[in-house]
């Protein structure tokens, strides 16, 4: 088949694509923009993408719903197989450069999906073709199948899932006592100490540190970043960093932007990516609270045991990429940041990636000069807050996350208000997930097939952040609810565990983490706890809150009184 013929195949295998619903087209647009068709014969279809990370996404998300649109098209089963043309990216270029006959735009960066093509892909399901990147012969249709017996497609009608015990009464009991769920208090964290930053006696060990709650997940990767112009340039280094460790101008990469904006997300995008493409290198995620924490235990214990300090500086120096988030934390603890600094020294001279992120940029941190001038020597970009087609483009990736994860099934939520939620939100992507997340369980727990935009505005009326939001502090929400559940304040950062005093706590620190711009770390400290009890606080209230509707009313009304304030 000759050149033109085969583009002319591609492009309808592309609208084919494209044209149906489960299918976002601008992305399709985004990926098969990198892709270019080599070959083509009965039954087999034959791609290229300029690099190693496009090839992997589509064969992931993509390859399913290429052969759905082949058998549409030709009634046959295809074998499509990717390879990698280094160059095929400069002739594109090249191209370019020369005049051409007009062509429809496509978007010049991949954007991360928002739609799984493969409904199996979420259960774990196997597929009969992985081996893409060889170049297999074509085979042969099966006789038997029609046309309409397409084995690509998918159902897609909505199914509410079967719901989950809720209580459906009011915040407040009957006797007027505010509504207090059960829990199961053996798996309670809730660390006290009356000055939280001081680290706890057998914290762990410093292995320990990229397995914390919320550590490596499938969840926190590149495909499920949501682009746009705000961070494009972070996303693009994050991913020849991660493609490229330590062999790239960006070694530091220093990544910085506000609380909420997706930072942490890159970090531990770059470290799963690593670890599922070179599984031989070493990588390291740490908190520079967890490291404070760490290196702490290790200089007291290296009194009582000489190797204690040298095992702690060992492990961070054998890393092959080393991730630490939050640098900004490190601020007037000089003996901290001298490890760091030694440790960036050895490994960047070693040729070994480091990644930093801050709140902030270098030169705002309040450190020594050279700390500034080495963060400095790679890529330092900041994260800027989504515009409105990013925030949609969130609000969607949270959409397809719940019903792919949580187990809800396929369901849909309207245009209308994914873009009221996304015109609505402030900038912070945790606001904007909760919404999202309200509404979600609204739908399931009602059994609603859809939400209106009076539904969805009555519902969030006291969710955003206003401009007086803005002014709220810890304390604030500390008093308010105090007074909901008739609490003290000695008794909420207390040593206390029990039920009634442990549940209005995590309700407090939950609240803290959804309406102020705070990390674990600072909450925790207002509360006398560390940040790990400030996580599980936050991790138990949206596990109670999907299958009780007592605990989504009392966050309610708490919000409201909040709003008031």
């Amino acid at each position: 088949m000759d050149s033109e013929k085969l583009n002319e195949q591609w492009a309808g295998i592309c609208s084919q694509v494209k044209s149906y619903p489960d299918v976002d087209a601008s992305q399709v647009d985004a990926f098969f923009s990198r892709l270019e068709p080599q070959a083509m014969s009965a039954g087999f279809l034959m791609l290229t993408a300029d690099n190693d990370f496009i090839k992997n996404w589509v064969e992931q998300n993509y390859v399913d719903v290429v052969k759905r649109a082949l058998f549409d098209l030709h009634g046959t089963v295809f074998t499509v197989a990717l390879a990698v043309d280094p160059g095929q990216e400069q002739r594109k270029a090249a191209q370019a450069a020369m005049p051409a006959r007009a062509a429809e735009p496509v978007p010049a960066y991949p954007v991360a999906p928002t739609a799984s093509i493969n409904p199996g892909a979420a259960q774990g399901t196997a597929r009969p073709y992985g081996e893409s990147s060889a170049f297999p012969s074509g085979s042969p249709a099966d006789p038997s199948m029609s046309l309409g017996d397409n084995p690509f497609s998918s159902a897609g009608s909505f199914s509410a899932p079967p719901q989950n015990p809720v209580n459906g009464g009011a915040g407040m009991a009957a006797s007027g006592a505010p509504y207090m769920p059960s829990y199961d208090e053996t798996a309670l964290v809730d660390h006290y100490s009356p000055d939280a930053s001081t680290p706890r006696e057998n914290a762990g060990t410093p292995g320990a540190a990229s397995a914390r709650p919320g550590g490596p997940s499938s969840t926190l990767t590149f495909g499920n970043y949501v682009i746009g112009d705000s961070n494009r340039m972070a996303y693009s280094m994050a991913v020849e960093v991660a493609e490229s460790p330590g062999r790239t101008p960006l070694n530091p990469l220093f990544l910085y932007g506000k609380s909420g904006l997706g930072k942490t997300h890159l970090m531990r995008a770059i470290q799963n990516y690593v670890e599922e493409t070179r599984p031989s290198l070493k990588t390291v995620y740490v908190d520079s609270a967890d490291f404070l924490s760490r290196y702490t235990e290790a200089s007291l214990a290296h009194d009582r045991e000489k190797a204690s300090f040298k095992n702690f500086k060992t492990y961070y120096e054998e890393a092959d990429v080393l991730l630490i988030d939050d640098v900004q934390y490190l601020q007037g603890k000089n003996q901290t940041l001298d490890i760091v600094f030694q440790l960036f020294n050895t490994l960047t001279n070693q040729g070994k990636q480091v990644v930093l992120s801050a709140d902030r940029a270098p030169k705002n941190i309040d450190i020594d000069e050279r700390y500034t001038s080495r963060f400095n020597g790679g890529g330092v970009i900041e994260i800027n807050p989504p515009e409105i087609e990013t925030k949609l483009g969130i609000v969607k990736s949270f959409i397809n996350n719940y019903s792919q994860n949580e187990g809800f099934g396929h369901f849909e939520v309207s245009d209308d208000v994914q873009m009221y939620i996304a015109e609505n939100s402030s900038s912070n992507i945790r606001e904007l997930k909760s919404a999202v997340t309200k509404v979600i369980y609204q739908m399931t727990l009602s059994d609603q097939a859809d939400m209106t935009i009076e539904e969805v505005r009555l519902l969030l009326q006291n969710h955003f952040s206003g401009g007086a939001s803005r002014n709220l502090a810890v304390s604030d929400i500390q008093r308010e609810v105090e007074n909901f559940f008739k609490v003290s304040h000695n008794d909420l950062v207390g040593p206390k565990r029990a039920r009634s005093i442990v549940y209005p706590r995590q309700i407090a620190i939950y609240l803290c983490r959804q309406l102020l711009d705070l990390p674990y770390q600072d909450i925790g400290l207002k509360f006398n706890r560390d940040h790990t009890t400030a996580m599980h606080s936050v991790s138990m209230v949206e596990e109670m809150m999907k299958k009780d509707r007592g605990v989504q009313e009392e966050i309610e009304a708490l919000r409201k009184r909040i709003r008031e304030l």
